[in-house]
């Protein structure tokens, strides 16, 4: 479980095939020293899990469905990672509950300067659109988020120069991948609705 307050931006080291996944080792100062194998990391939002350790520098895994899932199939050395750990008993939860699971990808279609804060248009999969809802809450690139307007095929946010200093949305640009985490209660009353 995380809360999509993101504890610092990872920078994608060393990145190789293994069979039909991947192992990416990156580079995390803050969050490697006190890292553990096994422990549970959110890198753009998905849940990966810490394989090996040196100092600062933290190895992944990345499976097929992950790889299809996800924009992490799409990342190369040098990348910037949205990351956060998991949480534990006593922390505060700050943004929202979010799992790690990947409910879709969307790509980031336009930024907009409104003085000093910015309105970001991502779009929406099909399957996603019932999810999301002006006011609700959202994990892009596991960044918590509010959402300003929904449409069928498309959302907004706005960003406060933090969260554009402290995410990889700073150097994002128009037509970037960015994985979607839709809110967890959403998800469940569709579930329940469609069976009911």
């Amino acid at each position: 479980m995380f809360t999509g307050l993101i504890r610092e931006i990872g920078k994608v080291v060393t990145l190789l095939p293994m069979g039909k996944g991947k192992a990416f080792t990156v580079l995390l100062p803050i969050l490697g020293p006190a890292a553990r194998i096994g422990d549970s990391i959110a890198l753009n939002g998905a849940c990966l899990t810490v394989v090996a350790l040196n100092g600062p520098m933290i190895q992944f895994e990345l499976s097929p469905e992950t790889l299809n899932k996800t924009n992490l199939n799409f990342v190369r050395e040098g990348d910037p990672l949205n990351a956060e750990p998991s949480l534990r008993l006593g922390d505060v939860m700050g943004g929202h509950m979010v799992q790690g699971h990947v409910d879709g990808q969307g790509k980031l279609l336009s930024r907009t300067l409104n003085d000093t804060w910015e309105t970001f248009c991502f779009s929406t999969p099909p399957e996603m659109t019932k999810l999301i809802a002006p006011k609700g809450s959202i994990a892009v690139d596991g960044v918590s988020l509010t959402v300003v307007e929904s449409f069928s095929d498309r959302f907004t946010v706005a960003l406060i120069p933090h969260t554009l200093t402290e995410t990889n949305f700073g150097t994002m640009k128009p037509g970037t991948p960015v994985n979607l985490e839709s809110d967890m209660v959403a998800r469940y009353v569709q579930r329940l609705l469609a069976y009911s």
